[in-house]
């Protein structure tokens, strides 16, 4: 049996347990409610490193429909792109939601992507090596007629930053068998190139780089904490 077969029916059976327990126990208090108030568009600076904002360039906009479901799940989202004193773009696309005891999974880039046109040509789970530990990214490859888009994104339940899927799931469930309802982010860093080594390189360096420019506190919001 593959393990893509395995993992699927694992995650249906967690899914049917994940709505019996919900008719059991339904979380009712809050992480976003006993956490201090923040703004995206505060927290990430304008300009860090070798890079500032290219206002003249926007990430990939959604369509009404997907625009329209994402607002119902994220409370804030960012979106900005990103440019060195060499001319390399990055850009980059945050979305917070306050409420993460749903199903986050169903707006992940794949599916963003795949409803904008794109053909999702490899996926890729990965471990990006930052100053503070280890962050568990997704790397994947979109392609849209002669447009390839290398992207690297993570998103995080709570406190941790879990790979999409399973380790999600198994995270929300956590929390749902507490009564806690988690926050979380979805970050995404991606550039138009069809070098994809050089790309994902690039991407890791501005990972890095807004990092170290950001505090502890806003940090640990965008990556979450790691275990020491």
């Amino acid at each position: 049996m593959s393990n893509s077969l395995v993992n699927s029916i694992i995650l249906g059976v967690m899914m049917m347990l994940s709505g019996a327990l919900t008719m059991a126990l339904t979380p009712t208090l809050k992480i976003a409610d006993q956490q201090e108030k923040f703004e995206l568009e505060m927290m990430i600076p304008q300009r860090f490193g070798d890079w500032q904002i290219d206002k003249s360039i926007l990430p990939l906009q959604v369509d009404t429909e997907t625009q329209t479901k994402l607002d119902k799940i994220y409370n804030q989202t960012l979106s900005r792109t990103y440019v060195n004193s060499v001319g390399e773009h990055i850009m980059l696309s945050i979305a917070y939601g306050g409420d993460q005891s749903d199903n986050l999974a169903v707006h992940k880039p794949e599916v963003c992507y795949y409803a904008q046109g794109f053909e999702i040509i490899k996926t890729l789970s990965d471990e990006l090596i930052t100053h503070y530990g280890k962050l568990p990214i997704k790397r994947l490859l979109a392609v849209k007629s002669n447009r390839s888009e290398p992207i690297t994104y993570w998103i995080t339940i709570g406190n941790k930053a879990v790979l999409p899927g399973i380790d999600q799931k198994l995270r929300q469930l956590r929390y749902g068998l507490t009564g806690i309802v988690p926050d979380g982010m979805l970050v995404r860093v991606s550039s138009i190139s069809s070098d994809e080594e050089k790309a994902y390189y690039l991407q890791e360096k501005f990972i890095k780089d807004l990092l170290l420019e950001i505090n502890t506190k806003e940090r640990s919001r965008l990556i979450g904490v790691f275990e020491t």
